[in-house]
């Protein structure tokens, strides 16, 4: 499984972001392990930021994205394209 978190930073001690859409970084995860950091190409601009990051994320192939929130937007292309989203707080690291 691979899985996006929305972050505030580039590493595991950071915080999950609390905006999906416009979330500074994702860190990519598959099996527990980061195996890439992205900076959000999204985070600054107007709007359609959940529509792009959800696009983005599915061509990484990504399952499950996690963020402090998810705004209907993004909600929605995640649906579209059968990825799973869940709302969780805290430290990167306690995800690992």
């Amino acid at each position: 499984m691979i899985i996006a978190i929305a972050s505030e930073g580039k590493d595991e001690n950071a915080t999950i972001s609390t905006q999906a859409g416009r979330a500074p970084f994702y860190i990519i995860l598959k099996n527990k392990k980061i195996i890439e950091t992205i900076k959000n190409p999204f985070t600054l601009g107007g709007g359609g930021a959940g529509f792009g990051v959800a696009k983005m994320l599915a061509d990484k192939k990504v399952d499950l994205v996690i963020a402090s929130k998810f705004g209907p937007n993004m909600e929605s292309a995640l649906k579209e394209r059968n990825i799973k989203y869940k709302e969780k707080t805290g430290l990167i690291k306690d995800i690992l």
